[in-house]
């Protein structure tokens, strides 16, 4: 079962789990990666923490910047 994501009362599960998609699929072009191997890279990090952290607001932010905070993390 996916777990259900709410900020003030409204679903952004789908918002979010779209998020972690285009973040993923990015970053799996970018490295030369399987989806698989991109997400595991992507769920230990801090910045996805925050995208699955609804009072971040990193869930409205677009794709990019979620990748860019990503990459900015690991260097």
């Amino acid at each position: 079962m996916i777990k259900k994501y709410e900020y003030h009362g409204l679903d952004i599960t789908l918002d979010i789990m779209d998020k972690i998609r285009n973040v993923v699929d990015f970053i799996a072009k970018k490295e030369n990666k399987n989806f698989e191997e991109a997400y595991y890279l992507f769920a230990k990090s801090n910045t996805y923490i925050s995208l699955v952290t609804p009072d971040t607001l990193m869930w409205s932010e677009s794709s990019e910047f979620i990748a860019d905070e990503y990459y900015r993390e690991r260097d």
